[in-house]
């Protein structure tokens, strides 16, 4: 039976692709912000485009972080995709002419302004994969698709001890300096990357998580 993902509707840019994208490697898929679908689905995918603090309020519009939170809590998969991962962290330097929004605050730190001399980063680059990723697997040494002016650019949660086994796997990528490309934290993951404008690359990336479902 295919795995049933829902594509979290908060009105964040063209989606349609990632719709398409997940459909192809075997989901099933709807758009929707329904709590009980988002609540039911196996797998929830988290896109963003644009602007971080336009997306924040947006997703707390139909009561995303909730819905996010609450589908972690029980251990259910959550995928966020470009700004879907800035959003995960506290919060970003991007202006807004609206106000500042804090992030979902799932991870530790701020999202910053790439230090390059392009900038935004738009095309394919490479990926220093984690040890061990599943989400990469296959595809460790590929290219991915990035548009992105903003990223996070340390990674804080390093737990000690007992706990390090635990430690979330981290991929990087570089435009300028490094910048955290993917992350693998147990039930939640995310890419700073469009996998679903990453070709087959970005296609076996999405088949690898809908087959952990």
């Amino acid at each position: 039976m295919a795995a049933r993902v829902v594509v979290l509707d908060y009105g964040s840019g063209n989606v349609r692709s990632a719709v398409r994208a997940l459909e192809r490697v075997g989901a099933d898929v709807e758009l929707t912000a329904d709590r009980s679908a988002v609540l039911a689905a196996d797998g929830l995918l988290v896109p963003g485009v644009g602007n971080f603090h336009a997306c924040m309020r947006g997703l707390r519009a139909v009561d995303g972080p909730r819905l996010i939170e609450t589908r972690l809590s029980g251990g259910r998969p959550v995928l966020g995709v470009c700004v879907g991962m800035q959003v995960l962290f506290d919060g970003s330097t991007e202006p807004s002419v609206d106000g500042d929004e804090a992030g979902l605050g799932e991870w530790p730190g701020m999202v910053e302004r790439l230090e390059a001399d392009v900038v935004p980063h738009m095309g394919w680059s490479t990926v220093s994969a984690a040890e061990g990723t599943r989400l990469f697997a296959g595809v460790e040494q590929e290219r991915f698709y990035f548009v992105h002016s903003y990223a996070a650019a340390h990674w804080q949660l390093e737990p000690q001890g007992a706990f390090a086994a635990m430690a979330p796997k981290v991929t990087w990528s570089e435009h300028g300096k490094p910048f955290v490309a993917a992350v693998e934290n147990g039930p939640l993951s995310a890419t700073q990357f469009h996998p679903e404008k990453s070709g087959d690359a970005g296609a076996q990336l999405l088949r690898n998580w809908v087959q952990s479902l």
